[in-house]
């Protein structure tokens, strides 16, 4: 079986290329495509992962409705030209692919309907199948979706996935045990993220202020930082992000990711943002597992107010584990799982529905 793999974020590199390495160990045909996007293509070129440009992102509407119409015409062509039959990705445009060529298209998707109106619209009607984590069952208007227990970052979180480099300490100036504490500041400009406020300026200087107090403070972010954050900003290699948030002491931002993925390393995350509450994946995180916490913008001094409630906590490294520990009993290794699928595709969409509990053999 031929594959293709697009990618329509940095963050998307994580999520697939472990499948990608094992696809390639394996002599399975992968092609990868992505879109100009000079972080993700640093980290493809980082783990020396061959691909396929298919143009650049654009900010407003209109661009990116002419760019999407762009991406569909590209990705036909690389479709057909390399005989792919099976496109995986989280993008309208694979979505797409089944009904502009002979592939079938599976996205991985793990966001509500309701959040995401365009890709709900345009987007999923099109596509073969959803894949998508099962704090979404009833919530998802597609009927052709297979539900997973796991979330997209346990494809390259998940325990069997991932080892934290402490090599990463040093290079950031730090010693082992040294307190402090990541901070990730979003630019929402995703079409999902219209009308989505996070931390203001003022309440960036409230929350440095305060952690300052308690340990050292880094700080990434997807957009412009002011330049009296510039002290702050995180000094080291883009990959070893999630072995420094394993080793900080707290996450705080208002990044949806970055906050899933401290909350899944087993550390605490502070999560200030419009999307406060509406998702569900991180609703579960937040509520069945007590691994993070979300505020929405008018309510920042209550996400303040806990985070110094947290730091005067002696055994919270030690309380956070036992959290992450419960919740992987519950999870699945999701890389495990959608190369199983990959593989066993379209056979496999029936035995999972005649056994759910085929998934939980990856563990």
């Amino acid at each position: 079986m031929k594959i293709l793999i697009d990618l329509g974020h940095p963050g998307h590199v994580h999520l697939f290329k472990n499948l990608i390495s094992i696809l390639k160990s394996k002599d399975i045909n992968s092609l990868i495509t992505v879109r100009d996007l000079p972080a993700a293509k640093a980290l493809l070129d980082l783990y020396k992962i061959p691909y396929i440009e298919i143009g650049n992102k654009s900010d407003s509407i209109k661009g990116k409705f002419v760019n999407q119409l762009k991406y569909d015409m590209r990705l036909r062509k690389i479709v057909v030209d390399n005989n792919i039959e099976l496109a995986i990705g989280t993008s309208i445009t694979i979505a797409h692919v089944s009904k502009i060529s002979k592939a079938h298209s599976i996205v991985f998707d793990d966001d509500d309907d309701e959040v995401q109106p365009l890709m709900t619209k345009f987007g999923h009607p099109f596509a073969d199948l959803i894949l998508s984590p099962d704090s979404l069952i009833n919530k998802r208007k597609k009927k052709e979706t297979i539900y997973y227990a796991g979330y997209h970052e346990l494809a390259y979180l998940h325990p069997n996935r991932f080892s934290p480099d402490a090599t990463v300490l040093k290079e950031a100036g730090l010693k082992e045990g040294e307190k402090y504490f990541v901070l990730r500041f979003n630019a929402f400009k995703a079409h999902h993220d219209i009308g989505i406020k996070g931390i203001s300026t003022a309440n960036k200087q409230k929350l440095v202020k305060l952690l300052l107090n308690y340990g050292k403070v880094f700080i990434t972010s997807e957009r412009e930082l002011e330049t009296e954050f510039e002290e702050y900003r995180i000094k080291i290699p883009p990959h070893k992000i999630h072995s420094f948030i394993y080793y900080s002491t707290m996450f705080l931002g208002d990044s949806q990711t970055m906050t899933s993925e401290a909350a899944i390393l087993g550390v605490p995350a502070l999560k200030c943002n419009s999307f406060a509450g509406e998702l569900s994946v991180p609703n579960e995180i937040e509520n069945t597992y007590g691994l993070c916490y979300a505020y929405k913008p008018e309510n920042f001094d209550k996400m303040l107010m806990q985070a110094e409630e947290l730091l005067k906590n002696n055994d919270l490294k030690k309380e956070w584990l036992v959290k992450k520990e419960n919740m992987l009993k519950d999870k699945i290794d999701v890389t495990g799982f959608l190369l199983w699928f990959i593989e066993g595709y379209p056979n496999s969409i029936k035995e999972l529905k005649n056994n759910p509990d085929l998934q939980y053999q990856f563990k």
